[in-house]
């Protein structure tokens, strides 16, 4: 899980903070296979599930770490309807690409600061995100395993527009944040 930050311009100068996430922390994603052959080479996939991850956003001043690094959980139901291009089998194996939209509903994102945890920003619990990708089709004895590669890029700026009270800065620093997941998925049908 990722973020593409935007670093704000008003508030832009040398005492200004400079957020980046550095530190790429990997998740897990389950799922239900949902799958309509529309033709031979066409499928509709609706893959209902649940996704858990984490992303760190650190601020930099002057390029030294300022401050602790903001942890963002998320606790993601989704809800992706997808298009599979398959291509002709060769063997046992079957290449394919993959595209559409997910609807993703973050459970852990907070409605308000928790005084307890230094976490100065937050995000909107609901987002849509398009998805592309390409993966393969094994076919094997007792059941179909699929091994595919999917980039999830968030449509809707997450950052809610409200600064922690004593913390602008945090908040002041960001434009926009759009949520980014790429997606390593194990299919067994």
């Amino acid at each position: 899980m990722d973020l593409s930050i935007t670093p704000s311009q008003v508030y832009l100068d040398s005492t200004s903070l400079y957020p980046d996430v550095s530190i790429l922390n990997p998740g897990i994603n389950i799922q239900i296979v949902t799958n309509l052959a529309v033709s031979r080479h066409t499928d509709i996939r609706f893959l209902p599930g649940v996704s858990f991850g984490q992303r760190v956003v650190r601020y930099y001043k002057n390029g030294v770490i300022y401050n602790d690094q903001q942890k963002l959980e998320s606790s993601f139901l989704e809800f992706p309807l997808l298009l599979k291009y398959k291509g002709d089998r060769l063997n046992n194996v079957r290449p394919y690409v993959i595209g559409g939209l997910n609807f993703r509903y973050d459970l852990a994102a907070k409605k308000e600061y928790d005084d307890e945890k230094p976490v100065y920003i937050r995000l909107i619990k609901p987002d849509l995100y398009y998805e592309v990708g390409g993966g393969f089709d094994f076919y094997l004895t007792y059941f179909k395993l699929s091994v595919e590669l999917k980039m999830s890029n968030g449509i809707r700026d997450v950052l809610v527009k409200e600064p922690a009270p004593g913390h602008p800065e945090y908040y002041n620093a960001i434009e926009k944040m759009r949520s980014q997941i790429w997606i390593l998925s194990f299919h067994f049908e």
